[in-house]
């Protein structure tokens, strides 16, 4: 080693324990905004385990589908790939820690051309021709390349895309949980819809009753056609809602099979059978703020986005000091094979440059950097309080679908014997149509007003475990060797 190269190696020691930027350090959580407690009425004790919340719902076909969504849903399968690619970045940039190293060799063999000739004069003063022959030549060599990291902008460039990892790592988790959350809503959906077309038909079958009664009443001139009309109107109104239900009912199904994976079609034999709203607890245990800042993929992701901002930060004041480079070569030749590696040369060199002017095209490069992170931190804060927002919305709409499908049931059964009474009383010939015909409205608008708060009340709990982050395991980040593949995965 020549002293110029040893004296920019001894330099290069020292700084390469150097790391420029600022050191990220996670925020706390008064930092963020985020309270103590909840401001609304919810049960703040030690935080439920919800890693498969779906099962509190008691229904095997509900755990099944949402189950699915790991392995069939495609949205999840292309977080898979994002978070296949940020793995590969990630190696590509600790890459560029190492050096790398090539090697090569060739061989190559001259002939001479039509008619080409050497003379030579023999002792004897007879001058003979002779052709030339051919010149073979072998080569082999290789060659080391290195960017010292002299001040740490490539480290920083490695722990931002770890930061990145993990973030899709979560981003992952954030995508399963929302899949999950959608196929338990469409199953709701459904049951729903199921326990409206019930509804329709039992009211359907009541009122060809009361057409029935109206026209023998018509016909033994007791009343006017206009009980008649009445009732035909009713009833045609009834029927009319069954298309609308029916169509909603094969809307849920269709996205239910097409949130697992099939086609639209694939789950209307299993779901046929009317089935109730599975309802799941009345409460849930949902802990305090802090929590839900553990919990929640996507705030996690976002916490992650940030640190990775901040180490990019380092990586753009890295181009603001000088670049060493440092490499190697070595070669070896002869005219044949077992002879390449009888004389080999080497070569040693090293470089160092350092930006002079660039209009300040590096430095804006760095506040660029800066903001961003700023702006990371700010997309962190927000991710947090609308997390919070969401949680606390949950858990009012759980306990006001809860109150309203208790004030439900007692209109059902008020409706209920309205309805009995005014039936009797319109055989008995002791009220007029139009009071039976709304006592009847009475009944199907409370049993709808049931049906759909009871739903409410699942949507709202589905909802709130979806606020507090469960359906994932958040002990753990997701790593790609453990996440399903597709096919065409398989195949690579």
């Amino acid at each position: 080693m020549n002293r110029p190269i040893a004296i920019l190696a001894l330099i290069a020691v020292p700084l390469a324990g150097c790391t420029v930027g600022p050191e990220y350090r996670p925020n706390s959580a008064a930092q963020l905004g985020v309270p103590q407690t909840y401001s609304v009425a919810a049960q703040q004790t030690a935080q439920a385990d919800l890693q498969r919340w779906w099962t509190t719902f008691d229904d095997p076909l509900l755990a099944r589908l949402v189950e699915q969504a790991a392995s069939q849903n495609l949205d999840v399968a292309l977080a898979v790939t994002r978070l296949r690619q940020a793995r590969e970045a990630l190696v590509q940039q600790r890459a560029s820690l190492f050096p790398s190293i090539s090697a090569g060799g060739s061989a190559s063999r001259s002939e001479p051309l039509r008619g080409q000739s050497t003379q030579v004069t023999l002792p004897d003063g007879t001058v003979t021709s002779f052709s030339q022959g051919g010149n073979t030549s072998f080569s082999l060599g290789g060659d080391v390349n290195y960017q010292a990291d002299l001040f740490g902008g490539i480290r920083r460039g490695v722990q931002a895309g770890r930061a990145e990892l993990e973030a899709s790592g979560y981003d992952y988790a954030a995508v399963l949980v929302s899949v999950q959350g959608e196929i338990a809503r469409n199953y709701i959906l459904a049951r729903a819809a199921q326990a409206q077309l019930v509804n329709a038909r039992e009211s359907l079958a009541i009122q060809d009753d009361n057409l029935e009664i109206a026209g023998f009443r018509v016909q033994a001139g007791l009343v006017s056609s206009l009980d008649q009309e009445q009732a035909r109107a009713s009833r045609a109104q009834t029927a009319a809602s069954i298309p609308s239900i029916e169509a909603n009912y094969n809307s849920a199904v269709s996205r239910l099979a097409v949130l697992t994976g099939q086609a639209p079609g694939a789950l209307k034999g299993e779901m046929a059978a009317t089935r109730p709203i599975p309802q799941g607890p009345a409460s849930v245990a949902v802990g305090i703020p802090a929590d839900t800042l553990r919990q929640r993929p996507d705030i996690r992701s976002a916490e992650r986005g940030l640190a990775a901002a901040v180490a990019r930060i380092g990586v753009a004041e890295a181009q603001l000091y000088p670049q060493l480079s440092l490499g190697g070569s070595i070669d070896g030749g002869a005219s044949n094979l077992g002879s390449v590696f009888d004389v080999i040369t080497g070569r040693l060199f090293a470089s160092i440059a350092q930006t002079i002017f660039d209009a300040g095209r590096t430095r804006s490069q760095v506040r660029a950097s800066q903001a961003a992170a700023d702006g990371a931190f700010l997309a962190y804060k927000q991710t947090v309080l609308i997390a919070l927002e969401e949680v606390e919305n949950a858990v009012v709409a759980l306990q006001a679908a809860q109150a309203r499908e208790r004030e439900f049931a007692i209109a059902l059964d008020a409706a209920r014997n309205s309805a009995i009474l005014s039936r009797s009383s319109y055989r008995a010939g002791l009220a007029d149509f139009l009071t039976l015909s709304q006592a009847e409205a009475s009944l199907i608008s409370a049993r709808n007003g049931l049906v759909q708060a009871r739903a409410d009340r699942s949507s709202a709990l589905i909802q709130l475990y979806l606020a507090l982050g469960g359906g994932w395991d958040a002990t753990r980040v997701p790593a790609p060797a453990d996440l399903p593949t597709t096919p065409a995965m398989e195949a690579n």
